[in-house]
């Protein structure tokens, strides 16, 4: 499935993506729609199921928790960077908000039509005709990004021990 690349640069901090002044509000439906507020090109380009991508530091500063879980709300397919804030990227992969490191990812515009193929650990730019390696995701981090982020993993580890030790 492709999809389009809404594109940023370095160091793109989690009060650029949801600022604190957005966070009392009572969910994060509600706190999506100020997503990227200071970008107008992201309201103006985003549509569900379209890429983020930055480059290096993606998702520094606080480690709220609002930042992923609003990208997610409104649908972003993946976050492709160079590099992630670890606190993000853990909350991300918490949260089952797909994140793709690519060495490559300054080489994606705006705009640029992209799939995604992570069983050959690519991305595939239809617009300029390329092609970047993505790091792969493994052990733990896959297995909860798989599930759905870490409240749908931990049910299905409950669920698989309840059937592989019945009570009697």
């Amino acid at each position: 499935m492709s999809q389009k690349a809404i594109k940023f640069g370095d160091n793109i901090d989690t009060d650029q993506i949801i600022g604190s002044q957005h966070l009392s509000l009572p969910n994060i439906e509600e706190m999506s729609v100020y997503t990227f507020e200071h970008h107008p090109r992201f309201a103006a380009d985003f549509v569900k199921g379209d890429a983020v991508v930055g480059e290096e530091n993606f998702g520094c500063g606080s480690s709220r928790e609002q930042a992923p879980a609003v990208l997610k709300a409104l649908g972003v397919s993946a976050v492709i960077a160079k590099s992630f804030a670890r606190i993000f990227f853990r909350n991300a992969i918490n949260l089952g908000l797909p994140l793709i490191e690519c060495p490559e990812a300054d080489r994606i515009t705006h705009l640029d039509v992209l799939v995604i193929d992570q069983a050959q650990g690519k991305i595939i730019n239809q617009t300029k005709g390329e092609s970047y390696a993505i790091v792969p995701m493994t052990g733990f981090l896959k297995e909860v990004l798989e599930a759905g982020g870490i409240a749908p993993y931990k049910k299905m580890k409950r669920d698989e021990a309840k059937h592989s030790h019945p009570s009697f």
